[in-house]
């Protein structure tokens, strides 16, 4: 019978967060660079070496692989022969290791969770509390799954109850381009099917702690209709020409895996969650022996590739024109160099009524450009932390205002641009810039200079200005309204040819 102390699940989920802040797993490293040598359009083949160049600089250098270092989601199987020697609660312990993770002075991971979140959302400080999944099992020890979910992919979950007649092929083949590229693909597709309705969430979420076994797969062929439907629906996710950060391309995920259970006889739930490009989880046991030993995976699981941060257009943010900005291309990439505003959600909307109220605002926006960013504090010698886009979309309703009324001459995020947004840019002539996602550490070397200009009190939502240097982008929406996340996976599943082309 064994027995767990506090202490050892304490400091293995300290451990266990730490260790998947900056080192993808080995199963998904194989994967994407498979992807990476096979891919054929060069937008996607340049995301996809800007994510693996920074995920082993990551693993080298014991940094974050995105700027949003997640929600935590642990799922506790705990054997019915456990002993416990602690005098804090199961959840507690969990929460302790989280706050310990989080505040680790050597690798300060993002603090993100937001208490009160239909009201004051104030932020936690510390990333607690963690989402928690408990379930009792035979056995003596403790199993534990520990993932740090992302909101950019959290965000584009989706759920739906379809008729039991229904195809769940179709849903998915419906549902996945309206989900856009803020999950920063390749990912994983999660599906769960049955149920009820939380169940079938908690079953895609589950789901996404499996190691990725497609190629395998298909090597050795289906043996049961769940399999099947992987295979069907991996082929033909990828045949929708997403492609990697939306770009257009070969490989929107590198994985489907579905998990299933038993459900009314009228009522097929199915959930969908996409893990994003910063996939971080890890399984380990304890048996009372004390805590987790985790084995980091080997250098040589990388692609020996580099990445040429010199290509592109140098563009001078501190004297560049609006007649400069109409002659850019879509899908052309630049190098920002000069001083960089930022802002994202909380930010805006503090502008926003702001202006809506006749006040001055804090800051000249005036043939500048702004960042959606919420970067990672600095440690030891650094300017800022891992400092990646955040997904565009959720400014998409502040931008008519922001280009109207602050003479704001563009913006640099991640993922495509909705109608409104696309509207507004077009109008004003402005310009959408596109950060990888899923390259955080990479871009914050280009980063040399940081300070705060307004709205402290945000942490790290507040406005910082950055002094860039060859920061690479690309063009994802110029000033005529054109947007390569329209153009670009159009353009692949024509040359993919499996799935007819919708007009319009």
């Amino acid at each position: 019978m064994a027995t767990i102390r506090q202490n050892d699940l304490i400091d293995s989920i300290a451990d266990a967060l730490q260790f998947i802040s900056y080192y993808h797993p080995a199963d998904y490293i194989r994967n994407l660079a498979r992807a990476y040598e096979l891919e054929q359009s060069p937008a996607a083949r340049d995301a996809m070496a800007q994510i693996l160049v920074n995920s082993r600089m990551c693993a080298e250098g014991h940094r974050p692989i995105c700027q949003d270092t997640g929600i935590v989601n642990v799922f506790l199987k705990v054997g019915m022969n456990v002993r416990w020697d602690a005098t804090m609660s199961v959840e507690d312990m969990v929460n302790e290791g989280v706050r310990r993770a989080y505040l680790n002075p050597e690798n300060k991971l993002r603090a993100s969770v937001l208490a009160d979140p239909a009201g004051a959302r104030k932020n936690t400080k510390d990333n607690t509390p963690a989402v928690i999944q408990v379930s009792l099992v035979p056995g003596d020890t403790l199993d534990i799954e520990v993932a740090a979910k992302g909101g950019g992919s959290e965000n584009k979950s989706k759920f739906v109850m379809l008729n039991p007649s229904d195809s769940i092929v179709d849903w998915v083949l419906k549902t996945v381009p309206t989900m856009g590229a803020g999950w920063c693909p390749p990912g994983i597709l999660g599906i769960g099917i049955g149920g009820t309705a939380e169940k079938a969430m908690l079953l895609a979420k589950e789901s996404l702690m499996e190691p990725i076994d497609m190629q395998d797969l298909i090597l050795r062929g289906p043996s049961s209709r769940l399999e099947e439907l992987r295979l069907e629906l991996y082929e033909k996710v990828n045949a929708l020409g997403i492609g990697a950060q939306g770009l257009g391309g070969l490989t929107t995920v590198l994985d489907v895996k579905i998990k299933d259970y038993p459900t009314h006889a009228a009522s097929l739930p199915l959930a969908m969650i996409p893990n994003c490009a910063a996939t971080r989880h890890v399984h380990f046991v304890l048996d009372g022996s004390g805590p987790a030993k985790l084995e980091p995976p080997s250098l040589s699981d990388w692609p020996d590739i580099t990445y040429d941060a010199s290509k592109g257009r140098r563009v001078n943010l501190d004297t560049v024109t609006k007649a400069e900005v109409a002659s850019w291309k879509p899908g052309e990439v630049l190098l920002l160099n000069g001083k960089l505003l930022t802002g994202r959600d909380a930010a805006h909307k503090r502008m926003v009524d702001m202006l809506a109220k006749g006040e001055t605002l804090p800051v000249d926006f005036t043939n500048r450009f702004i960042y959606y960013v919420g970067p990672v504090d600095p440690v030891r010698d650094e300017v800022v932390g891992p400092a990646g886009p955040t997904t565009a979309t959720r400014m998409d309703k502040f931008t008519r205002t922001m280009l109207e009324k602050t003479g704001l001459l563009g913006m640099v995020g991640k993922g495509e641009r909705g109608p409104v947004a696309i509207d507004a840019i077009r109008d004003n002539r402005a310009v959408y810039l596109m950060g990888v996602g899923g390259a955080a550490y990479l871009v914050s070397k280009a980063i040399k200079a940081s300070r705060t200009l307004a709205f402290a009190d945000l942490g790290m939502e507040a406005i910082y200005e950055f002094d860039v240097v060859d920061m690479p982008v690309t063009v994802a929406v110029d000033a005529g309204g054109t947007s390569v996340h329209i153009t670009g996976p159009k353009e692949w599943q024509a040359k993919i040819g499996k799935i007819p082309v919708v007009a319009g």
